[in-house]
């Protein structure tokens, strides 16, 4: 199957109704930027090539286009000044000079759309090709500020009406455009440089160019959303958050779909890029960032933070109130409250006692710290990195485990700071070190 043409991003706006000094497509939501949303729905429609039009913060967005997995095919096109969404694509003229196939327009805003709504634009535009062109269109329930699609008698697309410009009559009317469009690229690169800027803003507007192709007698097709949630656009902080809901929604959906048990989605947050193995609980009032992986059969929360780079073998479970950051934690080991596992290796069948801090951070540096499997962590242990622990080894409750010392297989350390509890100082001690010996709450 041949690739579907040209994506162009339009994303140089500088988003001055976010009241926010960070360019608007950078802004993040369910832990990616909007502009790595929408390059995202971009890949979904497998192009040859896709043009961002740039301009506000031009470098950040380009660095942030350079990370992700959409680079290759990228290319940046500056917008400067910025006069309208028809200008932004005659910019973009020199480089569709020799572009054949549709050419998709996206906006860098609207991270909400579904790769299964742009499959359906781009298969209409197939079926209306070479003559005709296709749009998206929606019905929210709020349509103040969006273009309106007027329709001949014969309910034929006619022209987009904006908002400011409706008649009382026009206003009534439910059906609104979101700028999405798919235009064969040998009429785009006609109708163009046609385009006039004779209203009250100044600026070229690319719903014009749908006027042109209905006045020409070409088809306009039109295809609905079914969710007009995917219609979300971002230009308040507000919006931000309602596009990051719905997004949530989504991300939830999917993973109950494939067996995750999530008992409050209410108070649950989980970003993009997270996996999930069947029959894991995820209890309420937990966030679990990108890039975690979690096997199947876990329990997390209630009150649990899981940042990037931390991975839960299968059986593994962190509870109340507990944070792991690039930590590993093996199958079925436990760590059900209060502890904070920085940078550290866990292995299989450990416990991690109540109260548990892993010192991962001189100031300067981060650091390491291995626990091997079967270890017993005492309630109120810190261990300062780098250090290790040994397989099945033991730290009594409150133990300061000091920057660089080794535990050994099944050795007992306790006090502060603390030392290897010898057979001598069993014997000597009995009473009282049995109560320092196994000090972990469950």
């Amino acid at each position: 199957m041949s690739r579907a043409g040209t994506v162009v991003i339009l994303a140089a706006g500088q988003g001055t109704r976010m009241q926010s000094a960070r360019p608007k497509v950078l802004h993040e939501l369910c832990g990616k930027t909007l502009i790595a949303w929408v390059l995202d729905q971009a890949l979904s429609l497998d192009p040859e090539r896709i043009l961002v039009v740039v301009g506000h913060a031009a470098e950040e967005v380009e660095a942030e286009i350079a990370r992700g997995p959409a680079s290759e095919l990228c290319e940046c096109v500056v917008q400067e000044p910025q006069a309208g969404t028809g200008h932004a694509l005659q910019v973009c003229l020199p480089a569709l000079a020799s572009a054949e196939g549709p050419v998709f327009v996206l906006y860098g805003d609207m991270p909400v759309l579904t790769p299964k709504s742009l499959q359906t634009l781009s298969e209409v535009a197939g079926d209306v090709a070479p003559e005709g062109m296709a749009m998206l269109t929606a019905c929210p329930p709020l349509t103040s500020g969006l273009g309106r699609i007027a329709r001949a008698p014969d309910g034929a697309f006619a022209s987009i009406v904006e908002d400011r410009d409706c008649t009382p009559e026009e206003l009534c009317i439910e059906e609104v455009n979101l700028g999405v469009y798919a235009f064969p690229a040998t009429q785009l690169r006609e109708y163009l440089p046609r385009l006039k800027n004779d209203n009250s803003q100044g600026e070229y507007y690319l719903t014009d160019v749908a006027r042109m192709f209905a006045s020409d007698g070409r088809e306009v097709a039109t295809v609905e959303l079914a969710d007009p949630d995917e219609a979300l656009g971002v230009n308040t902080i507000a919006h931000l958050a309602e596009a990051r809901w719905a997004l949530q929604v989504r991300l939830l959906e999917e993973h109950m779909a494939r067996g995750v048990a999530i008992e409050d989605p209410a108070t649950t947050f989980i970003d993009a890029d997270v996996e999930i193995g069947p029959g894991t609980r995820i209890l309420p009032c937990t966030v679990i960032r990108g890039g975690v992986r979690i096997g199947a059969g876990c329990e997390v929360g209630p009150f649990t933070h899981l940042r990037r780079g931390s991975v839960l073998h299968d059986g593994a479970e962190l509870g109340n109130f507990c944070e792991a950051k690039n930590s590993e934690i093996g199958a079925g080991t436990k760590a059900k409250h209060l502890s904070y596992l920085g940078d550290a290796q866990i292995g299989a069948g450990a416990n991690i006692g109540a109260g548990t801090i892993f010192a991962n951070y001189d100031g300067t540096h981060k650091h390491r710290t291995v626990v091997e499997d079967g270890a017993f962590i005492g309630s109120g242990t810190t261990i300062v990195a780098p250090g290790k622990i040994g397989a099945g080894a033991t730290t009594g409750a409150g133990a300061v485990i000091t920057r660089g010392a080794e535990v050994g297989p099944n050795e007992v350390w306790v006090g502060v700071p603390a030392r290897r509890l010898t057979r001598t100082s069993v014997n000597e001690t009995e009473s009282e070190t049995q109560g320092i010996e196994r000090g972990a709450a469950d």
